[in-house]
């Protein structure tokens, strides 16, 4: 009985809730980041989702084409494609400097741009693509990224298809250092693996190294490459103006040897992929107001191959927008059969138009 009472007695402990934890902005290292509760890491998430549809030639990279469900015929038809992009960015302060990551998954459902008669062009998914996935400490920068070559010049213009004539490859495994002495002047090393059939045949690197000089006006860019399977080095430079408020243009040569590369294959490699030994690219962006803007790409190699390439973009609401392409191609080398055609024509000159619509988050 009197045990009974005792726990008669005993006070009810109610469980007290634990304080929920919000999650925090952090604003360091631009919008959109926060702090992943119970650390110091600095976390954003983003992407975009997008419908590409094309008409015309597939040497414009726009076209497509298909046998015939009855009569095996070759037939025109449209180049369709939706893509989900994943984006995620860390951010956080050490001793050491600055721990950055950042990647980039692409997920694409497609029809293929098919120049023959012998199959049914049938969409389908193409499969996950890993695109980025690097990881930085202060300079230095290892995983998965696109060529120096390309992002430290910068690309070839606001055009869709930039690759009418090629600059250069791009997927690649990379240990880089790059260094900005805060005046405008910023510079990189990278060692890079390659990709496909240009990836390295030994314990020998690609390398690339890079010079830029920005300022208020624009900027002046330099970059080498030495291809280590074919022991042949290729460079760019590249002029940026900021000719006003709504004009900015570019202007990018480039120019590399191909003993090498015409002996062993078809006169490309990895980084100098344009036909022959020099090529340059040429345009630049103006920007009629805040919703609309117009891109143009020019560019012509020492194979006599011309592409040009327009479009309007158009933001219907902030972070949704429409663009609208033009796209040609002249084919400088389209009868010599010694040299591949690098965007399949099947035709010396092709034409074709593109129509995307992007939800940028």
């Amino acid at each position: 009985i009197a045990v009974s009472g005792a726990r008669a007695a005993d006070a009810v402990v109610v469980a007290e809730p634990e304080p929920a934890e919000y999650v925090k902005i952090c604003d360091v290292y631009g919008a959109g980041y926060f702090y992943i509760p119970g650390t110091e890491t600095c976390l954003r998430i983003g992407g975009y989702i997008r419908y590409d549809i094309g008409v015309g030639d597939i040497g414009s990279f726009d076209g497509a084409r298909s046998a015939d469900h009855m009569d095996d015929d070759n037939n025109a038809t449209y180049w369709k494609r939706a893509r989900f992009a994943l984006k995620t960015w860390t951010g956080q302060e050490t001793e050491l400097g600055t721990l950055k990551t950042y990647t980039e998954t692409r997920f694409n459902f497609q029809n293929a741009q098919a120049d023959t008669g012998d199959y049914i062009n049938g969409a389908g998914n193409t499969g996950a693509s890993l695109n980025f996935a690097w990881v930085q400490l202060g300079g230095l920068r290892v995983g998965k990224d696109e060529s120096a070559f390309d992002t430290f010049i910068g690309y070839a213009g606001n055009v869709i298809q930039d690759t009418l004539v090629p600059y250069g490859d791009f997927d690649t495994n990379v240990v880089q250092y790059y260094f900005d002495a805060g005046n405008g002047f910023s510079a990189v090393v990278s060692l890079e693996e390659g990709s496909g059939f240009d990836t390295i045949d030994s314990y020998v690197p690609h390398v690339v190294g890079g010079v830029k000089w920005t300022q208020g006006w624009g900027a002046i860019t330099g970059v080498v490459a030495y291809d280590s399977n074919y022991e042949e080095v290729a460079g760019k430079v590249r002029l940026d103006v900021n000719a006003t408020n709504e004009l900015s243009l570019f202007l990018m040569a480039g120019y590399g040897t191909d003993d090498n590369l015409t002996d062993f294959n078809d006169g490309r490699g990895f980084y100098k992929q344009w036909g022959g030994n020099w090529a340059v690219w040429g345009g630049g962006t103006y920007k009629f107001n805040e919703k609309t803007s117009f891109n143009l790409q020019v560019s012509y190699d020492d194979w006599k191959n011309l592409g040009v390439a327009a479009n309007v973009a158009y933001d219907i609401v902030p972070g949704f927008t429409i663009t609208a392409e033009v796209d040609y191609l002249n084919a400088g080398k389209f009868d010599d059969l010694d040299f591949s055609n690098w965007t399949h024509a099947d035709k010396k000159s092709s034409l074709g138009g593109l129509l995307r619509f992007q939800r940028s988050f």
